[in-house]
């Protein structure tokens, strides 16, 4: 094995700067969306009603579709999600010629063609790992929301609050503190996971590298690189998640 070729990521260095700023970019929209759509599915695979017409129609039209919904984005590759949204699901929406938002008017074909060309692999990256990371949140909040005392939301309800209500102030908050190191660990996952994007051309930090190692036909630079700069991400994310469940745990304490 011969030394470590410095000028190689020299040379390189604006494509790997760029290529952190997209991983970043993609990991903090996907976290957002990804914990929203989380939490979304996560009410609905708890909705009940204990009698009346509304109890088959929480369990047949709500829970089930959301039970089916986690099990098939929990139980395929991230990698086969990102190949059908990009290659099927995108251009079901967005293509020039047929997209069902041009032909329906919402989208001109110009900004198609631009919006395709320009940020389909953003975009193909951010729908896919938002979809499978809210299935995997999903299960994360259920858990949480469930070990808290059901007591709880009886009192509450007794107090007269909404179960709305009654979620958004007594509930979430409690289950927040305890499920927020499955979600940072959730986080962590996602940057990893954004490196799959680059086989449909993103340029993140994993495109960066295959560009270097076609460009020099090495792997040893290139490859080391982003795998430091991607435990630095981790790193640092990880010390973010330990400074909140610090800070929620001395509020927890008063």
């Amino acid at each position: 094995m011969t030394g470590f070729r410095w000028e190689i990521i020299s040379e390189y260095a604006p494509l790997f700067m760029q290529g952190a700023i997209m991983t970043i970019k993609c990991t903090i929209i996907c976290v957002i969306l990804g914990t929203t759509w989380g939490l979304l599915l996560g009410l609905g695979r708890m909705a009940h009603a204990e009698d009346g017409p509304w109890k088959h129609v929480l369990r047949y039209a709500v829970q089930w579709p959301v039970r089916v919904y986690v099990s098939a984005f929990r139980g395929t590759p991230l990698f086969v999600q990102i190949m059908v949204v990009h290659f099927a699901l995108v251009p079901l929406f967005i293509n020039p010629r047929d997209g069902m938002l041009v032909t329906s008017g919402l989208m001109s074909v110009d900004f198609a063609r631009e919006l395709r060309s320009e940020y389909g692999a953003f975009l193909s990256c951010v729908v896919a790992i938002t979809l499978n990371a809210g299935a995997y949140v999903s299960e994360i909040f259920r858990a949480g929301i469930q070990s808290i005392d059901k007591g709880q939301m009886e009192a509450s309800r007794a107090l007269g609050m909404g179960w709305g209500k009654t979620m958004r102030k007594v509930i979430l908050p409690q289950a927040f503190r305890r499920i927020l190191p499955p979600l940072g660990n959730n986080a962590i996952a996602i940057v990893k996971d954004s490196s799959l994007a680059s086989a449909i051309g993103l340029a993140d930090l994993a495109y960066a590298a295959r560009t270097v190692s076609g460009a020099y036909a090495t792997y040893w630079e290139p490859y080391l690189t982003i795998s430091l700069v991607y435990w630095v991400l981790t790193f640092i994310l990880s010390m973010m998640v330990q400074h909140m469940e610090k800070r929620f745990g001395k509020s927890d304490s008063r």
